[in-house]
């Protein structure tokens, strides 16, 4: 159970835990239910093949990305370009190195 003060939240960036992406970084694209969420990184997971993933499996940040939560809540959609350019800056902003670059 997540202490309530880490809802996961529509452009949240989240550390990617479990799985085959694990060590990515990643953008909640859409909330499923309290236990499930949708991410994309724009690159090699794309909008349309979003991720459906467990909150307990992501590390979520204290990071939200104004354009991708913007563009989502006025849209219903965000482009895998924006979403590239919200996770650089989030990844640029706070110094992360991540695998294989």
């Amino acid at each position: 159970m997540m202490d309530p003060g880490s809802v996961p939240r529509i452009g949240q960036m989240v550390r990617i835990l479990k799985g085959r992406d694990a060590g990515g970084v990643a953008c909640i694209i859409q909330l499923e239910d309290q236990r499930f969420v949708l991410i994309a990184d724009g690159d090699k997971r794309k909008v349309d093949r979003s991720k459906k993933k467990n909150v307990n499996h992501l590390e979520l940040f204290d990071f939200i990305s104004p354009e991708v939560k913007n563009s989502i809540e006025q849209t219903g959609r965000v482009t895998n370009a924006k979403l590239r350019f919200a996770i650089s800056t989030f990844m640029n902003e706070n110094n992360f190195l991540t695998e294989g670059e």
